[in-house]
């Protein structure tokens, strides 16, 4: 039984499941949030090498958020929240509890200062239930004050399932699992049914409405969509003859000289730049990133250095420290996409306890059965009194 439920929703390997002949090293991103300046330097390279239309550089009055959340057009966003010290305080008690159940312990200040002058700084781990001396303390060195306020910025992108619900939902056979252990959208096959954008148990996939930039729309920016049927559009017959059909009927190459946004009415996510892995290079995202906050390479190096990166925040007092994405026993069989919080997922917009739909089948088949049981019981046990 626990194969089958890891094939449902365990840890496995995708790309195997897949039956992919040659196998890869499953890729996947590490997001380090703590060194995240908020450039969004990502948001425009992905969009660059992708071709994504603009979608809105209107600010949203949330701090310095014009995006707001992943979508077909924003395949990464970067989020910015403000938080003051109560908030802070809150992120490090909910940090410390975590730690208290075996996660990398937080040093005290004596302990930090042995460490720096030559002791071997590794990670202690601490009995449940107790902390270090001094760990109550707030970041770096234990007796740093808590600030005032503070940013916490997180670059958000697509987890890239183990157990895939967008995936496991799609009628046409669209989205597909790739060599690497992604999972990608054939936009020729996509038939816009919208499934995968329900199934998605974070949001991530969505359909491209055609309203990006539009000139007559609530985001303002000079951009002409033709062959939308959307309005301000041309309403009328596109390129191909089609009335209203949608711009994703038209060649590329419309999309390319006049400005008519691609893929209209068709589900769009980040495809961990697929063409990009397969000539041997980085993402656009992680390759265009200043301070490394984005890291890309083999899926089981960047979960290593993932918990090798909060282990070092906890020796340095930082114990809201936390990583997301790297149980694989977590509804989802754990991500193709890790990161480390400052926060709770809740914070920044993650849901805390992610499942995907197949997680249930057999509690729902089982159910049927005795349901079905139950029927055939009736049944039998009606034309038993008849003949009496």
């Amino acid at each position: 039984m626990g194969f089958w439920r890891n094939q449902l929703s365990g840890p496995t390997d995708p790309a195997a499941d897949a039956a992919w002949d040659t196998h890869e090293p499953r890729k996947g991103f590490f997001t380090d949030t703590s060194i995240c300046i908020g450039c969004k330097a990502c948001e425009v390279a992905c969009k660059e090498w992708n071709g994504i239309p603009e979608d809105g550089l209107d600010l949203l009055n949330q701090s310095y958020d014009n995006t707001g959340a992943l979508g077909a057009s924003t395949w990464r966003h970067v989020a910015f929240v403000e938080q003051t010290s109560d908030r802070i305080e809150q992120a490090r008690e909910s940090g410390r509890k975590l730690v208290s159940l075996g996660m990398p312990s937080v040093r005290s200040h004596d302990e930090t200062a042995l460490a720096g002058g030559g002791a071997a700084a590794t990670a202690t781990l601490t009995p449940p239930g107790e902390l270090l001396p001094g760990a109550a303390a707030g970041p770096g060195p234990t007796d740093t004050p808590v600030p005032d306020v503070r940013w916490l910025m997180a670059s958000d992108v697509c987890k890239h399932c183990t157990h895939a619900a967008c995936l496991d939902v799609c009628p046409t056979g669209a989205l597909f699992r790739t060599e690497f252990g992604t999972v990608v959208v054939q936009d020729d096959v996509c038939n816009g049914c919208g499934y995968c954008v329900a199934a998605c148990p974070f949001g991530v996939i969505e359909r491209r409405s055609g309203h990006e930039g539009h000139e007559k729309g609530p985001q303002s920016h000079g951009i002409s969509i033709k062959g939308s049927g959307g309005p301000g559009g041309t309403g009328g017959t596109g390129a191909t003859g089609n009335a209203g059909g949608g711009s994703h009927q038209n060649p590329s190459s419309h999309a390319e000289t006049n400005g008519e946004v691609k893929n209209v009415g068709i589900a769009q996510k980040c495809t961990l730049c697929y063409d990009r892995l397969g000539a041997g290079q980085t993402p656009a995202c992680a390759q265009a990133c200043p301070t490394t906050s984005i890291k890309f390479g083999d899926l089981d190096e960047m979960r290593a250095t993932a918990r090798a990166r909060v282990a070092q925040l906890h020796e340095l007092g930082y114990s809201e420290a936390r990583l997301y994405g790297v149980d694989e026993n977590d509804g989802v069989g754990g991500t193709g996409s890790t990161f480390l919080l400052l926060d709770e997922p809740e914070v920044y917009g993650l849901p805390p306890d992610p499942r995907v739909t197949t997680a249930d089948l057999p509690d729902m088949f089982r159910k049927a059965g005795y349901a079905g049981l139950t029927m055939l019981a009736m049944a039998a046990a009606s034309f038993v009194g008849r003949r009496k």
